[in-house]
């Protein structure tokens, strides 16, 4: 039997989790916090917020949750990963030797753009989000520096750096969408739920 409204669940270990909670609740979505292995179980699909990376992944094993989050993706869970959260899905992270969920084939950068340009906004063009331009956050942010032939890219910087790509059930953005009132991508992750859903 198929839900009426989707339950989401945002790890809120670190970083602007209540923020995303809020976003989806907008746009119907049955939305929480979770800290916990128990709170993911009989979700439709999950949030990893931005925040710092270092820290979200050790708390993760404190909790035990990577091996959950692992277990999520392989079960073709939509996730959804911004800045501290796409590090933490891809498969690679450049000068790191720490683990990752490597949910994406993503090689990425931390701290790409150097402290003078800590935090910035830019409007991107994001085609699946139709024509408007996205007003994307960056705050500290990543970029995808490699990325394999399965991972789709959905946005650009002038210099062609990859902000936004897509593989499977797994939506990673190097900006935060959850800092601006513009719905957009959240709505399109929701649409992604829905898909996995009548694919069950």
């Amino acid at each position: 039997m198929t839900r009426t409204r989707k339950r989401v669940a945002v790890l809120a270990l670190q970083g602007a989790f209540a923020e995303h909670v809020a976003s989806l609740r907008a746009l119907g979505a049955e939305a929480f916090p979770v800290r916990l292995p128990a709170d993911l179980d009989d979700v439709d699909g999950l949030v990893i917020p931005g925040g710092e990376s270092t820290t979200i992944r050790r708390l993760m094993l404190s909790y035990g949750l990577a091996g959950k989050l692992r277990e999520l993706h392989q079960q073709g869970m939509p996730i959804l990963g911004t800045c501290a959260g796409m590090i933490l899905l891809a498969r690679r992270v450049l000068d790191s030797t720490e683990s990752t969920i490597g949910a994406i084939d993503i090689t990425v950068t931390r701290n790409a753009f150097g402290r003078q340009l800590e935090s910035f906004q830019t409007l991107l063009t994001i085609p699946i989000l139709g024509e408007a331009p996205f007003p994307a956050v960056f705050i500290r942010a990543p970029l995808v520096a490699e990325a394999g032939p399965g991972v789709e890219t959905l946005a650009t910087l002038p210099d062609t750096s990859t902000v936004a790509a897509k593989q499977g059930s797994i939506l990673v953005t190097a900006f935060h969408p959850e800092l601006t009132s513009d719905l957009r991508l959240h709505a399109h992750f929701l649409s992604m739920i829905d898909q996995e859903g009548r694919a069950r």
